[in-house]
């Protein structure tokens, strides 16, 4: 097993791409500490890791607070005594045209997506450092955070977008420390908000929920959207062996879509 024995720390892990890669990486050997807002899911994510063998505990945490992110890794050191890999995935969203966007959902948006993760990384990475023996960072971003133009919020894009970036800027100043920092940037994924954001696309269009599928497969030269599993494949060969001199990267997961 590639991860035999690491620990990793998966925030938004209750469902949906979270969730799968706890799962993956536990396959893959590692012992998850599992984070979400929400703390029922959170459990049925860490029972499903301890069913592969793994050891797993749950941290309730709402990512846009500070204080529940020092709280959570305080936790997570305490059960595990380090940690090696980090993902933060935990995001919101929903659809909203641009002349609709108020500022609390301005504010909502990247209180989690850009504030929380970037400062769930700068603890990462204080961890990390202190440890000594370097690390991983994965950041979950979108392909909106590259202009996809079938993205239908500017809010989100704006967010996902500061992820990109701030994961440049940490590679850059972290390598020194053997610590490896990438980004993941999914393209349309069948996710539970995934789907909520086209049902908010078709009320507001009034174009039907397949119609909408049909025209976003349409966009996709491999065909299909992702699985949960496909984003955390690439989360489980980033936190590996493998990618040992991958950094500072932002590699698309999304079947084409965009080529850059």
């Amino acid at each position: 097993m590639q991860l035999e024995d690491k620990i990793a720390l998966v925030t938004g892990a209750g469902r949906g791409m979270g969730r799968a890669i706890s799962l993956q990486l536990a396959e893959a050997g590692a012992n998850i500490a599992v984070s979400d807002i929400d703390a029922s899911t959170a459990e049925d994510t860490a029972v499903a890791v301890k069913q592969l063998g793994r050891e797993s505990i749950v941290l309730p945490a709402d990512m846009g607070d500070l204080q529940d992110i020092d709280r959570m890794f305080r936790q997570a050191k305490d059960a595990f005594g380090r940690i090696d890999v980090v993902v933060n995935n935990a995001g919101v969203t929903k659809y909203l045209d641009i002349m609709d966007v108020q500022e609390e959902d301005w504010d909502r948006i990247h209180r989690v997506n850009a504030k929380g993760v970037f400062f769930c990384m700068q603890r990462a990475a204080r961890e990390l450092i202190d440890q000594g023996q370097g690390g991983r960072i994965i950041n979950i971003a979108s392909i909106a955070g590259k202009g996809y133009a079938g993205t239908s919020n500017a809010a989100y894009a704006a967010s996902k977008g500061a992820v990109i970036s701030m994961t440049h800027i940490a590679a850059l100043q972290l390598g020194q420390y053997d610590i490896n920092v990438n980004a993941i940037c999914p393209g349309s994924t069948l996710t539970t908000m995934a789907a909520d954001t086209m049902a908010g696309r078709s009320e507001h269009t009034g174009q039907s929920m397949s119609e909408l599928a049909d025209a976003r497969d349409a966009k996709i030269p491999i065909g299909r959207p992702n699985d949960p599993e496909d984003i955390a494949a690439m989360a489980v060969f980033l936190a590996g062996p493998g990618a040992r001199n991958i950094t500072g990267q932002a590699f698309n997961v999304d079947g084409g879509l965009v080529m850059h």
